[in-house]
């Protein structure tokens, strides 16, 4: 049995990843009550741009984020947005057909900072190039795990992986393991959380209830207080949030909070004005909403279809728009815990 679940001690600071065509931009968001310029929403610099004009979020971690290449795949950075320092990963092996899923944390007893790039390909000989096949979802049923320890200089191969996992970042960095959900199988359509040991480097399956919401086929995780959590989607927007609360042991699943539908306002004026809607390439599957933390004042912090950031008090049952001069029309929110620590100064 592994830790129970912990208090944030402090709001986290939430970085926002706006996806504009040509240039990405990030932008950060200081949520502590101290802060006098919470109404004001900065852009950080990132000064490799020029080299990765357009780029995605894999992940953040002790105040580090790590960016990927969205164009060519190929270009890897680690870097602290606040101090700017960052560094340019090596080249991982590539194939000329592939599909990638990333994830980026740190181990809390071996301290050690490692990247997993999860690739699945196709051998060009048997794949097709025509635009039907391509019109339709592509398979690819050859898989390599590659894994770069940040201070080492080369990356290294575990082999194959023995699932399928939804193409997205890792969702939750939890006990030094990172997670994903799977995608559905034909005959099996529940979907399974594997996570990713960075101390010992091996995939486990991570048990589910055998009852109740975890069980349906649409979920995302998340970190809540500390431990590994779900936001299960239901009809018309509603969502439930189910918390593990000892990791790894199934029975501690517990169905949290059901959060109603809610349509912000500011949401409702936007989506009237700018139709037809945005594709967000990583968003949430078109969902309409995301859960996100949870706030020192107890409240759930929600993101709404890329563009609208809601608190949410449970106790009252009363939703917030979170309003911020100069925030991104289009965005997405990584929970970060903003430092000026550098990889050769962490503990």
């Amino acid at each position: 049995m592994q830790r129970s679940c912990t208090t944030l001690a402090a709001n986290p600071c939430l970085i926002l990843h706006c996806d504009l065509p040509i240039r990405n931009h990030l932008y950060f968001v200081d949520l502590s009550p101290h802060n006098q310029d919470r109404d004001k929403v900065k852009r950080l610099h990132v000064p490799f741009q020029t080299s990765m004009p357009e780029f995605d979020v894999v992940g953040s971690c002790n105040g580090l984020l790590c960016l990927s290449d969205s164009l060519y795949n190929d270009a890897l950075y680690v870097y602290n947005p606040f101090t700017t320092d960052y560094i340019e990963l090596p080249k991982s092996r590539q194939y000329p057909d592939q599909e990638l899923v990333f994830g980026f944390g740190s181990h809390p007893k071996t301290k050690e900072y490692k990247l997993v790039k999860i690739v699945y390909y196709r051998n060009t000989s048997s794949s097709s190039s025509s635009s039907y096949t391509r019109a339709r979802r592509v398979v690819y049923p050859q898989s390599d795990v590659q894994v770069f320890t940040l201070g080492t200089s080369a990356w290294r191969s575990l082999g194959k992986i023995p699932c399928q996992l939804v193409r997205r970042p890792s969702e939750a960095l939890v006990s030094g393991r990172l997670h994903w959900v799977s995608r559905p199988r034909r005959y099996y359509p529940a979907r399974r959380i594997m996570s990713f040991d960075i101390g010992d480097e091996e995939f486990r399956e991570v048990p589910k209830p055998d009852s109740g919401g975890l069980n349906r086929c649409n979920f995302h995780l998340c970190v809540l207080g500390g431990c590994l959590a779900a936001g299960v989607y239901g009809n018309y927007g509603k969502v439930e949030i189910w918390v593990m609360k000892d990791y790894n042991v199934k029975e501690s699943w517990t169905k949290e909070l059901s959060i109603g539908a809610y349509m912000p306002k500011c949401l409702k004026r936007k989506l009237d004005r700018d139709r037809p809607l945005k594709i967000w390439k990583n968003g949430s599957n078109g969902k309409v909403v995301r859960v996100l933390c949870v706030l020192d004042n107890g409240e759930i912090l929600l993101e709404y279809k890329n563009r609208v950031l809601v608190s949410y008090d449970p106790n009252k049952g009363k939703f917030t728009d979170l309003v911020f001069q100069g925030i991104p029309q289009w965005f997405q929110t990584v929970v970060h815990a903003a430092s000026f620590n550098w990889i050769n100064t962490l503990p």
